[in-house]
């Protein structure tokens, strides 16, 4: 099965959202329900596995954009994004502090969810693009 542009942009934009919603819902779960902690959902580990998820689907769904948008622009703001990410995961907690991390890993994850968002727009809207656009 070929995956298209259009499904890889919006299961990438997926993946953001779910890394948001983790780090903005999850601490106020943790606090509001206690059991809820029990669940086992360690922080750096749950970083680790979207970070290793998003990159590969970030870079496939925006080269694809690349090559058929010339938008590198998008390109390069889904890699600046990536870069944020990555920097939090490696520098993690203990050298960054709890909210610097948060920070940087909500700023990376809006600024790819804003890049896939540009790159299915960018789909969407041009007439003369091979990619299969599903009107909703």
């Amino acid at each position: 099965m070929k995956l298209n542009s259009v499904f890889i942009d919006k299961l990438a934009i997926s993946i953001s959202s779910l890394c948001i919603a983790h780090c903005l819902v999850l601490p106020a779960l943790a606090v509001l329900l206690p059991s809820f902690s029990t669940l086992g959902i360690e922080s750096e580990v749950f970083h680790l596995w979207m970070v290793i998820s998003v990159i590969p689907t970030s870079i496939y769904a925006l080269t694809l954009g690349c090559k058929k948008h010339s938008q590198s622009s998008v390109f390069i703001l889904g890699l600046i994004g990536l870069s944020l990410l990555t920097m939090a995961l490696v520098l993690g907690e203990n050298q960054l502090g709890e909210s610097a991390e948060k920070s940087i890993t909500l700023v990376g994850a809006l600024i790819i969810a804003f890049a896939h968002f540009k790159n299915y727009k960018l789909c969407k809207h041009d007439k003369t693009c091979a990619c299969p656009v599903q009107n909703p």
